[in-house]
């Protein structure tokens, strides 16, 4: 992301105080688009007819997950915080376990690698646009980004 605005790379993001303001910039950046892109709900972190247990009335949802919908037609589910409500008995109380389709946040590492590729190019995009603002630049990472989305 910072070649892509003419920057030096930098050796190690693991202490972010001692990061360039640019560098500190591009994590986020990174972060969001990564989020952003994860929301949709892809292959890779989605998964099926996963069994959420009642734990003293209550369903908790694993802090990881970003989207949620059960596939049982007699509850109409919403995530509230870190639990779930049932719009439909207009109550967080559950008597039984639930059957749910789940789309999770993965760390950046542990995604595939035409995933890591989109989202670096779109978040080289976004960052370029906000740090530096040139359209050649950004016309020139987006014909790569739309091929790494086409990949993905």
């Amino acid at each position: 992301m910072l070649g892509h605005i003419g920057e030096s790379p930098v050796n190690s993001i693991s202490d972010t105080n001692a990061l360039p303001v640019s560098a500190a910039t591009a994590i986020s950046v990174l972060d969001e688009i990564s989020r952003e892109v994860q929301t949709e709900g892809w292959h890779f972190n989605t998964e099926i007819d996963v069994t959420l247990p009642v734990n003293g009335g209550a369903i908790s949802v694993p802090s990881d997950v970003i989207q949620i919908d059960t596939t049982d037609k007699s509850v109409d589910i919403v995530q509230r915080g870190s639990t779930l409500f049932d719009r439909k008995s207009n109550s967080s109380t559950f008597s039984n376990d639930l059957k749910v389709n789940l789309v999770r946040l993965l760390d950046f590492t542990s995604l595939p690698e035409t995933a890591r590729r989109y989202i670096t190019l779109r978040a080289s995009r976004v960052f370029q646009g906000r740090i530096v603002g040139s359209r050649e630049l950004e016309a020139l990472i987006a014909r790569d980004e739309f091929v790494a989305r086409s990949r993905l």
